[in-house]
């Protein structure tokens, strides 16, 4: 069975918070991974807040070829935590050799360009390392943005937890924004890439339920923004088309709801806003979804949100308290991490709803 979920807090925690979150209650391996993309870090990330944070995995010459890239075009690394795997016999992990998370300072060149300039160094830099490391077959290349850590594996989530010491709450790793998702089954290899969730220019999302449109999605997206590659699995349409809503159109997040799951025509036709929305579906209907029971992002800005379709197989709950306020695809991940928070406060979006947690931790509710 497979969990996604959130958590987003005014203090830092560690990933522990996210593992107890995802992983309940599990039975068989097959065809499983975990993922984690935390934001707003702290730790030994405390004093690099505003400089890109490299996430890859790969093998020592994959190491040496990333060294090499970064060299020639400037950037100065700053930081490195490179963790101590436990590799007790046992335990069921298709490791690579090395992980490595690394701070480096922009090309001096780049230092007085604009945010927006930046990025699009950030993305077309991750994009150059991973064209490098996938032809080589050297490693794997998840993220290379500020204040962001990406760890992806193949294997059993609580085997793949105990190898990287991701139970232990020793205050080494720790972060605000937690987005995690364990327990995959899917029509699709589980590569390491295929691991939800999915990152991108600040962007992070991970989706329960299968894209029945994934073919249609995918050949319009690859015409919208080179930073649409891989398509190792079919929620990564949502990503791409929430970054294309948000990030390229610059619309409300409100509209991306109207994109993915838009309403009927005869709905539409009694709204007041009936000619942007019909608009948004004769321009837009290649990027039209349908089978995610659950979407959770979380946004460059800090907030999160989340989002279903009609089938809505599984009810999705959004709950709390005064520090912390989580997402999860079933009310037994939340039950884990919240156990005492006052449920009748919980929050079951309907197919017709967005919920954004602004980082106040208070939560808005916009009715489609």
């Amino acid at each position: 069975m497979c969990r996604i979920g959130s958590i987003k807090s005014k203090v830092p925690v560690s990933p522990a918070k996210a593992l107890k979150l995802m992983i309940p209650q599990q039975e068989g391996h097959d065809n499983s991974g975990f993922a984690m993309v935390m934001k707003d870090l702290y730790g030994i990330f405390s004093d690099y807040k505003d400089k890109p944070l490299l996430s890859l995995a790969c093998t020592q010459r994959g190491a040496e070829m990333v060294e090499e890239y970064m060299d020639s075009h400037n950037f100065v690394q700053l930081a490195e935590w490179i963790p101590v795997p436990d590799k007790q016999p046992g335990l069921d992990i298709q490791a690579m050799p090395y992980y490595i998370f690394r701070n480096y300072d922009y090309p001096e060149y780049y230092k007085d360009k604009s945010e927006e300039e930046k990025g699009e160094l950030l993305l077309d830099t991750r994009l150059a390392l991973r064209k490098i490391l996938e032809e080589s077959g050297n490693g794997f290349v998840y993220s290379f943005w500020p204040d962001v850590l990406t760890l992806k594996e193949i294997g059993d989530p609580a085997d793949i937890a105990t190898y990287f010491h991701l139970w232990n709450e020793n205050g080494c790793l720790l972060a605000k924004n937690i987005v995690a998702q364990c327990r995959q089954n899917t029509n699709y290899d589980i590569v390491r890439y295929a691991a939800h969730p999915f990152f991108l220019q600040g962007y992070t999302l991970c989706a329960n339920g299968e894209n029945t449109f994934f073919t249609k999605n995918k050949e319009f997206q690859k015409s919208l923004h080179r930073g649409y590659i891989g398509f190792e699995s079919d929620s990564q349409n949502f990503l791409y088309t929430l970054h294309y809503v948000l990030h390229e159109l610059k619309w409300p997040i409100e509209y991306f709801k109207h994109v993915i799951t838009p309403l009927p025509f005869e709905e539409i036709d009694k709204r007041e806003d009936k000619e942007v929305l019909t608009a948004i579906r004769q321009s837009l209907a290649n990027l039209e979804i349908n089978g995610p029971n659950t979407v959770i992002a979380n946004l460059p800005d800090g907030r999160m949100m989340t989002c279903c379709d009609s089938k809505k197989l599984r009810p999705v709950v959004v709950g709390g308290d005064e520090n912390m306020v989580a997402i999860a695809s079933e009310v037994c991940g939340i039950n884990e991490i919240l156990p005492n928070r006052d449920m009748s406060k919980d929050i079951y979006p309907n197919e017709r709803e967005v919920v954004v947690i602004n980082n106040d931790l208070e939560v808005q509710r916009w009715k489609q």
